[in-house]
């Protein structure tokens, strides 16, 4: 770590001071289409392509804030011989067929025989399977430890909320390992000042409990609006609520909860179909926001430990204008015609990241919704022309950062979905 953070997130738009970024290595490459699917693409990605449109990501960001790469925060973390016996425990307590000895998958103590940068490498990368017996010869399976083939989407595995992490409960198991080594950061690595939450810590978390960070967004330090869908269950949503119930805390706290289709699959969570932008704007996908649908907006209040209040709102919109947050939609596609809606939602095109209020980057190609963004005073700039130093960010207000999108968006998700903040500043509502 090169310098002490003290983790603060109580917004979606505050002024961006720190984030952690994974850029895509051979994790994303290492799928054939036949297991794809259990990877949870719909496609395969060029590495190569999808490396160069991430720098993109990576440079604008490092321009305005400080950036962590999970490789190097891992790689840290398991130089303490304690800290990385522990991962390697908890790896394979989770990935059975990695730790039991006898196993002949068993790769214990191969990890075990790994400097920290490797070690780091195969946690994310896979570990391929070493084909010297029988079955494994004839095994279809490649790699002894799977590829994290997802984890250059950082927000899932992990949440920053107020001055606490919370450490997801994804919902498929080749995601699991994402937030074992998100919370071993956060545990042991000195310059972090957080306290973890893990939903799977407490022994009598229900089941059917999951949480994934592209559902949780912090509208203002008293509301959270968390999707329920797919990814993030109901069950999932009532870990948080007590996690809020048990703080006691006299200030009244708002859960505004929407209901996400599971159809299609670019709906999995909540921030590919609404993100905030500004003070005072907010990205929509207009069908399933803003008109009146069977997808439930349901508000629950809280104060002093208890629950005070459970009821339906018309939409999410409405919702956060009775709690002082009067928002103007902008609309993903444009809002004349319902095609170039769902073809730009279908590419991230709703899934913005704010480096601070009315400043947000986005995918380019969504070019309807781009037209939208500058109708409504923001500024079109290219991240390639700010990392050249062509423009400078301080001339403009307003702006949308672009960043090229052909490969990225096929993995399923957009800027918000790649960053993980671990510290912003106050918002002056």
């Amino acid at each position: 770590m090169t310098k002490y953070v003290e983790l603060n997130v109580r917004s979606e738009i505050g002024e961006l001071e720190g984030v952690i970024l994974h850029t895509p290595g051979a994790e994303v490459e290492n799928m054939t289409p036949e297991n794809a699917e259990r990877a949870l693409y719909s496609d395969i990605l060029n590495l190569a392509v999808a490396r160069e449109e991430y720098k993109q990501l990576s440079g604008v960001l490092g321009e305005i804030a400080q950036t962590y790469q999970v490789k190097d925060l891992l790689a840290n973390v398991l130089k303490n011989d304690k800290a990385k016996e522990a991962v390697i425990d908890k790896i394979c307590l989770m990935e059975p067929q990695v730790g039991v000895k006898g196993n002949t998958y068993c790769i214990k103590d191969y990890l075990l025989d790994q400097d920290a940068n490797e070690l780091a490498t195969l946690l994310i990368e896979g570990v391929p399977l070493k084909r010297d017996n029988l079955t494994k010869f004839l095994s279809k399976e490649r790699f002894a430890m799977r590829p994290l083939h997802n984890f250059f989407f950082t927000r899932d595995a992990s949440m920053s909320v107020l001055n606490e992490v919370l450490i997801g409960k994804m919902a498929n198991g080749v995601r699991d390992r994402e937030s074992l080594i998100m919370q071993s950061i956060f545990d042991y690595t000195p310059g972090f000042n957080a306290k973890t939450v893990n939903p799977i810590d407490n022994p009598s978390i229900d089941p059917n409990c999951m949480i994934e960070g592209g559902d949780v967004l912090i509208a203002r330090d008293d509301i959270l609006v968390i999707g329920n869908g797919t990814r993030t269950t109901t069950q999932g949503i009532d870990f948080i609520l007590a996690q809020l119930l048990s703080q006691k805390e006299e200030k009244q706290r708002h859960i505004l909860v929407q209901e996400l289709p599971s159809q299609p699959e670019s709906f999995i969570h909540l921030d590919m179909v609404f993100t905030l932008l500004d003070v005072d704007k907010c990205m929509v996908y207009e069908p399933l926001i803003m008109r009146p649908n069977k997808y439930q907006t349901v508000h629950i209040t809280i104060q002093n430990g208890k629950v005070l209040d459970i009821r339906r709102e018309n939409n999410l919109l409405e919702a956060l204008k009775k709690l002082g947050m009067d928002l103007k939609p902008i609309f993903c596609g444009g809002n004349i015609d319902p095609w170039n809606q769902e073809r730009e939602q279908w590419h991230s095109g709703a899934n913005f990241f704010a480096v601070g209020p009315g400043k947000v980057v986005g995918y380019g190609r969504n070019i309807h919704t781009m037209e939208a963004m500058n109708k409504n005073g923001f500024e079109i700039l290219r991240a390639k022309d700010i990392i050249r130093h062509k423009v400078e960010l301080s001339d403009y207000e307003k702006y949308v950062i672009t960043i090229e999108g052909s490969e990225l968006p096929r993995g399923g998700g957009g800027a918000r979905c790649m960053t993980m903040p671990v510290r912003r500043k106050p918002v002056n509502w």
